[in-house]
């Protein structure tokens, strides 16, 4: 990624975490994180990916609502960038921090199993 490209993927993170922000606490969506902004070359799309913890309302229906709101989130970007063209939006789900949770999971349940092992096998030897 090119300095003019990770200049403006930040400046597009700075400005549209508020109204996204807004949203997720308007329709309970839980905390929000955007955690990556990834902007093509021509500066035209920037790929917005994001994460949701708690809350009660799941990713695909805030994924909905972020598309509603599109226009909305653009003109707001519109309004703190001096860019010549506002990029496209897309937004995404990362599930970096769910794919954490399930390894974490699976290796408490190892570790478990495996200490339940050595037990048992100490046991046996006395």
């Amino acid at each position: 990624m090119s300095i003019r490209s990770e200049k403006v993927s930040n400046e597009i993170r700075k400005a549209i975490v508020r109204p996204i922000n807004d949203l997720a606490v308007e329709h309970k969506a839980g905390l929000l994180t955007i955690t990556t902004v990834r902007i093509s070359k021509d500066l035209r799309v920037a790929r917005i990916y994001f994460s949701l913890i708690g809350g009660t309302l799941n990713k695909s229906k805030f994924l909905e609502i972020l598309e509603l709101n599109k226009s909305e989130i653009r003109k707001s970007l519109a309004a703190n960038l001096r860019l010549r063209f506002v990029p496209e939006l897309k937004f995404f789900y990362d599930d970096t921090l769910d794919t954490i949770e399930h390894i974490t999971e699976v290796l408490k349940k190892v570790n478990t199993s495996d200490t339940n092992n050595k037990n048992n096998l100490f046991n046996s030897k006395t």
